[in-house]
């Protein structure tokens, strides 16, 4: 058992982060919740459905999308033909055209790219199209797992730019980040997760005040400039 009688609610339009120590549990939750595990107890519901039990593929078609740690993107295929690829549960070629231009504007980096090997891009411009083919289906809520993970600082900055124009797009979102401050200065809200269960929740903000939180999660108080 993993998990332990954990509730998390990600409202609409908003970044919901998980953090915690490893073996907190926080992967598990999203591998729950898209469907590559299933729960024990308890149940997954999206927009009011109860989707528990359903696989991946099915959770797609419920509105939930999953961006896994690591890179996932297929280096000899396109920008074009990875992004597609987010759509292949889709019939309505109208709809895929309108979702293709939605995530050109929203990511720039990858209409300019469109052409091109998705390997010939940089990891966070690879990260971009991740988010792109996730969004094709136009979900409700967005899994992202670890989105920062080997990327150098200027562009884990970009990569949490890019998380809060889903958001303000329209997108909820649940993530899971091993640079937890830097994912609850960019999350709405927060949760901290222990042993499986959550330990604490409240705004991000509120939790990156809190200094015996930030000791015993964050690292400590980021030092004063001086």
């Amino acid at each position: 058992m993993v998990l332990r009688g954990l509730s998390v609610e990600v409202p609409p339009r908003t970044v919901v982060c998980l953090v915690g120590p490893n073996g907190a549990g926080k992967s598990t939750v999203l591998k729950v919740a898209s469907g590559l595990l299933r729960p024990r107890e308890g149940r997954v519901v999206v927009d009011g459905a109860d989707v528990t039990g359903q696989g991946p593929q099915q959770m797609l078609r419920s509105g939930l999308a999953h961006v896994l740690q690591g890179h996932s993107v297929f280096r000899e295929m396109t920008v074009e033909e990875n992004v597609l690829l987010g759509a292949y549960t889709l019939r309505d070629r109208a709809r895929i055209a309108e979702r293709v231009a939605f995530v050109r504007e929203l990511f720039p980096v990858v209409g300019e790219r469109w052409k091109q090997l998705a390997g010939l891009l940089s990891g966070g411009q690879q990260k971009q199209v991740e988010f792109a083919r996730s969004l094709m289906i136009d979900p409700k809520v967005v899994l992202l797992d670890e989105p920062s993970m080997g990327l150098d600082p200027k562009t884990t900055a970009t990569v949490f730019q890019q998380i809060a124009r889903m958001r303000d797009a329209g997108t909820a979102v649940l993530l899971v980040e091993q640079n937890a401050r830097r994912a609850l200065e960019t999350a709405d809200l927060g949760c901290v997760l222990d042993l499986g269960r959550v330990h604490i929740s409240g705004p991000a903000a509120e939790l990156l005040a809190d200094q015996r939180l930030s000791e015993l999660y964050l690292g400590g108080r980021p030092k004063a400039a001086s």
